[in-house]
């Protein structure tokens, strides 16, 4: 568990113009080619596009872009698996890249990466790092206007009897749906890991008919947005967005889980040498800050001097509007266990 001001001991690592300081070697770096860029949509995607691709095109008139979402493991897998890889980089968990390092996923080079900024955790086997995304508990304030009786806690979140309404949670592990129940269920920060992922399912059936589980992030921040849900668990990434769109929302600054955000190459990609060439600015300090100003989420580039807009100071989980604590996802610990954890949640969702 870390302060919600302190970067965690767990994650420590900066680039030059990008993490690389230039571009990788490739057979042949001036050959056009054209990338498929695949993330999560929307507005998230949008300021990757604005932040990472624009930049990289004009630096790199050969390389090009094709954008699509959202990204799939299982997709992945069926394209490694045909031998007909079509993406070239992939938003995905770094517990999975990890752990489905050289199998689904391209080991990633590291030479020449310059790591004295990067928050630990950044360059793994196979994944580069982004960005940090908090996720925290909030509410529509009109759902609970008074704040006197408004919910003040991931304890709150479970009590469907003192705080009524419906619930919104991804399904994406990544998002902290195993964690906050285990909280809920009196397991301290210090010792979430080993995650009992039983006891968290046991604790999400006290609120499975009153919440709406999200396959992705776009389909919760739409609920939100169409007033479907009252109390919600939704990434800084989205919650800025839709406080930019007029939703009045307030966040409950208790415990909040965040996790790293990576990407990462599918095994057999076309352009791999391309595609690790662009990967590699992604964590660059001009790129890391653009991110954070259009999504409130934490650099992984210490160098990066964000200027965050009046929203996103509203979400930012590593600053001094969280009066929490903030829970960092265990890498290590899903890198070995994330396709167990996810066949049970698989399994507990459609049950």
């Amino acid at each position: 568990m870390i302060r919600k001001h302190v970067l965690p001991a767990v994650l420590a690592l900066s680039v030059l113009a990008g993490c690389g300081g230039g571009e990788a070697a490739a057979d042949d770096p001036n050959a056009k080619v054209t990338l498929t860029f695949t993330a999560y949509g929307g507005a998230g995607q949008q300021a990757m596009i604005d932040s990472y691709q624009k930049p990289y095109t004009a630096a790199h008139p050969n390389v090009t872009f094709v954008n699509t979402s959202p990204p799939d493991v299982s997709q992945v897998k069926a394209q490694v698996m045909s031998r007909s890889v079509k993406w070239d980089l992939v938003s995905v968990a770094p517990g999975v890249a990890t752990q489905q390092c050289d199998k689904l996923f391209e080991p990633v080079d590291a030479t020449g990466i310059d790591t004295s900024t990067l928050v630990e955790g950044t360059i793994g086997k196979c994944y580069i790092g982004n960005f940090i995304n908090a996720n925290p508990i909030a509410y529509r304030t009109e759902a609970f206007p008074d704040p006197a009786k408004a919910p003040k806690s991931v304890d709150d979140f479970f009590d469907l009897k003192k705080f009524p309404g419906r619930r919104g949670i991804l399904s994406n592990i990544q998002n902290g749906i195993l964690e906050f129940p285990l909280l809920a269920d009196g397991v301290a920060p210090k010792d979430m890991y080993p995650l009992d992922v039983d006891r968290s399912l046991k604790k999400l059936d006290t609120i499975r008919d009153k919440t709406t589980f999200a396959p992705n992030v776009g389909a919760l921040q739409q609920a939100v947005g169409a007033k479907q849900v009252d109390m919600f668990i939704l990434p800084d990434s989205r919650l800025v967005p839709l406080m930019n769109d007029g939703t009045d929302i307030t966040v409950v600054w208790d415990v909040t889980v965040a996790a790293m955000n990576g990407f990462a190459i599918p095994k057999g990609s076309p352009h791999k040498a391309a595609a690790l060439a662009f990967a590699k600015t992604l964590c660059g300090p001009e790129q890391v800050a653009g991110i954070s100003e259009a999504l409130g989420t934490q650099p992984v580039n210490k160098a990066a001097k964000p200027a965050l807009s009046a929203n996103a100071k509203k979400v930012e989980a590593f600053g001094p509007v969280n009066t929490g604590e903030v829970l960092m996802q265990d890498i290590n610990w899903y890198a070995e266990n994330f396709d167990a954890a996810s066949t049970k949640l698989t399994n507990w969702l459609v049950g």
